[in-house]
């Protein structure tokens, strides 16, 4: 019986196991699949609620409050917070990372619903959620200009054509708008004119809202036709609100020119937005959590020839 035999074998299957595991990982190694951008994001939604007017005391006691004792009931949060400021309050949700960003949208979406009937009546809107985290950075920026159109028709350029198209993109959370210039008729009213004439600014307000209307007018219904009645009622710039007739005093007509001045101008002229030292509008994209950013940014890219197509060469 040779003794020996044992003791020089157990090394070479050692040695051959070895090498097999080297070998095999080497090759292994190679068809692994690397994620440049790896998926670390936790599943954020968050939820904005708008009520003109309101101090930021009354948005987290009648808005934020509510909506938070509703999302509370929603499984698979780690971490709720809002803020609240003039006129607005936003609130931010993380669910875990194992939780579905669109079935968390819908349980969002299901609690805003139940929650509707103890908000304000006098909300415009009900709360709209995005599934956006507000933490993180836009992952790609366009950029409108123009030195012959206004600001406000290449903000209507945008927002309404540009950002909507956008938006329809999978992976696209939502779609900033810096230095947007949206298009206002603007009403400085002078108050010596008012007292010297006996007129209350809310004469005045109350006239500016029952002269820009849109509503149906109705049907008329004859023997053989029906005709369907349109009636112009929404004035579109500062030249058709002039001549408004705010009220009568002595039997004469008082108009809203005569009152102060009525101007095309912009929402909100403290903002503003530039690209290359000219002024402008800049669309900010942020993408979904747990999407892909190089994907997003190509699709976005794959967009361009088109609104470059379609956008009139003013407003590039």
């Amino acid at each position: 019986m040779n003794f020996c035999e044992p003791f020089v074998r157990r090394p070479v299957m050692t040695v051959l196991v070895m090498a097999g595991l080297l070998i095999f990982g080497l090759a292994a190694y190679r068809l692994l699949p690397v994620s440049t951008l790896p998926n670390v994001d936790f599943p954020t939604i968050q939820v904005t609620g708008e009520l003109p007017g309101a101090s930021p005391e009354t948005m987290a006691s009648a808005v934020a409050t509510v909506l938070e004792r509703q999302f509370s009931t929603i499984a698979g949060i780690d971490e709720m917070s809002s803020v609240s400021g003039q006129g607005v309050t936003r609130v931010t949700i993380q669910f875990a990372l194992d939780r579905d960003i669109d079935a968390a949208a819908q349980d969002v979406n299901s609690a805003i619903a139940s929650a509707a009937r103890q908000l304000p009546a006098t909300m415009a809107a009900p709360p709209s959620f995005r599934k956006v985290n507000p933490a993180d950075f836009p992952v790609y920026y366009l950029a409108l200009t123009s030195v012959t159109l206004p600001l406000s028709t290449v903000n209507e350029y945008a927002e309404t054509y540009l950002a909507q198209r956008i938006s329809t993109i999978n992976g696209v959370a939502q779609v900033q708008v810096f230095g947007q210039q949206k298009y206002a008729v603007r009403v400085q009213v002078d108050p010596s004119a008012l007292a010297a004439r006996g007129v209350g600014i809310n004469e005045v307000e109350q006239a500016v809202a029952q002269a820009n209307v849109n509503l149906p007018t109705g049907t008329l219904y004859g023997k053989d036709r029906m005709f369907a009645v349109q009636a112009t009622g929404q004035l579109n710039d500062a030249a058709a609100f002039r001549p408004i007739i705010v009220t009568y005093r002595n039997g004469s007509p008082i108009r809203l020119q005569e009152l102060g001045r009525v101007v095309d101008d912009v929402q909100n002229d403290k903002v503003a937005a530039s690209f290359k030292g000219k002024r402008g509008i800049v669309l900010a994209i942020q993408r979904q959590p747990g999407t892909n950013t190089i994907e997003v940014v190509d699709s976005i890219k794959q967009l361009l020839p088109t609104f470059r197509a379609e956008v009139p060469p003013s407003a590039r």
